[in-house]
């Protein structure tokens, strides 16, 4: 909700299709934040 800007009513009333595209969306967004941290703790060595 925080990083794309949906209010919880938004994602509620997601069309399923809607919400898959969302979920898409936001496991990408993770796995890009998990990869920068990675590479910031390997620089900090």
């Amino acid at each position: 909700m925080q990083h794309h800007n949906y209010s919880l009513a938004d994602l509620e009333n997601m069309l399923p299709w809607e919400r898959e595209i969302y979920v898409d969306m936001l496991i990408t967004y993770i796995k890009e934040e998990n990869e920068k941290e990675k590479r910031r703790k390997q620089q900090g060595k």
